[in-house]
């Protein structure tokens, strides 16, 4: 006789808990493999859908695949040589004139503090004057070592970049092959529901992500060149990144903005509107069309998952960034699974 529903439920946390912390204890020594693969996997995941898309236009397997490959990778060497060094050179002039910025930034202050003793006002500003002055001093100093540091980092990182496409080009070509496996460990009763769930949750929100990301960076870095916005390039990329993280674009555009205005108030107000208008654009005409209701989630739960899906990758070893990633599509998942056992509970004790 199985024991009553109370007390299954209540063993279910312990036993989740244990079940993480046991899955953190084999994650973390591997670090960072996990990591690449789940981003391979999530790389995997966008390369077949135009690779699906054109095998039901009739061609075949291994032609589509080469096809999508040959165009990802002739856009990623397109960009290798157009964007790149235009990314580089905006960012070690943003580098050299983030002292200097800060150094603006302490003159206003100071004269925000004149103002507020001619007014009488009971404000102090020193603090944060000092403050600000410490750290230009400090950036000063660190820029040769960051700019050291880089070439280590840079080498790294396109090690990892390398390890990743090969892995995303393995999972594509045999990724039916190794889902036909796990599927096996899977309850029968379990096994369509989950697979059509991820498959759907996470092929249609990265995807609809990525193409937002992708239209929005363009957009973004032709009206920025067209208004010769300073740093242009990398504004308009940074802004387009976050945009795969719910609700960080309009904190991204409102730091850009402000770090703008503190050089040239017009620019910061430049770059506020412009960034809003065309942000507007793309969440009116295009994020509906592209996203529909793939996630289901309120607003509110958008917002907890977040934090909670950042904590959750930095102590599995996956790191805070691919936590932020991958936290609205798990929720999304999590609350069809939880819906679908709600339902099957209630069925299950209505015919007892």
């Amino acid at each position: 006789m199985w024991p009553p529903r109370w007390l299954r439920l209540s063993l279910a946390l312990p036993l989740l808990v244990l079940n993480l912390f046991a899955l953190r204890q084999l994650l973390v020594p591997l670090a960072p493999f996990p990591a690449l693969f789940v981003a391979a996997a999530l790389i995997a995941f966008l390369l077949d859908l135009p690779s699906r898309w054109l095998q039901q236009r009739g061609l075949t397997k291994p032609l589509s695949f080469a096809l999508v490959l040959g165009i990802t990778l002739g856009g990623l060497s397109l960009a290798a040589t157009w964007l790149v060094p235009r990314l580089i050179e905006q960012l070690g002039e943003l580098v050299n004139a983030i002292p200097s910025w800060l150094v603006q930034a302490q003159e206003l202050l100071n004269q925000l503090q004149s103002l507020a003793e001619a007014r009488g006002w009971p404000t102090d500003f020193s603090p944060l004057s000092d403050d600000l002055l410490a750290r230009s001093s400090r950036v000063a100093r660190s820029v040769s070592q960051q700019l050291l540091s880089l070439l280590s980092a840079t080498l790294g990182l396109t090690v990892n970049t390398v390890i990743v496409l090969v892995l995303a080009i393995f999972l594509l070509l045999s990724g039916e092959a190794i889902a036909n496996g796990l599927a096996r460990w899977i309850p029968s009763d379990w096994r369509e529901l989950i697979f059509s769930t991820i498959n759907r949750t996470f092929r249609g929100y990265f995807a609809g992500q990525v193409l937002i990301a992708l239209i929005l960076s363009s957009l973004q870095l032709v009206v920025f060149t067209l208004l010769q916005i300073p740093y242009g390039v990398v504004f308009a990329l940074l802004i387009g990144f976050t945009t795969l993280v719910p609700y960080a674009s309009a904190l991204t555009i409102t730091l850009v903005s402000t770090v703008l205005a503190v050089e040239d108030p017009r620019t910061g107000l430049e770059v506020l509107a412009a960034a809003i208008s065309v942000g507007q654009v793309v969440d009116q005409l295009i994020s509906p069309r592209l996203m529909g209701s793939i996630v289901g989630l309120q607003p509110a739960w958008l917002l907890f998952c977040l934090p909670l899906g950042a904590r959750a990758g930095n102590l599995l070893g996956l790191g805070e960034l691919l936590g932020l990633l991958l936290a609205v599509p798990v929720a999304s998942v999590l609350k069809t699974f939880l819906d679908e056992l709600y339902i099957r509970l209630q069925l299950s004790s209505s015919n007892q």
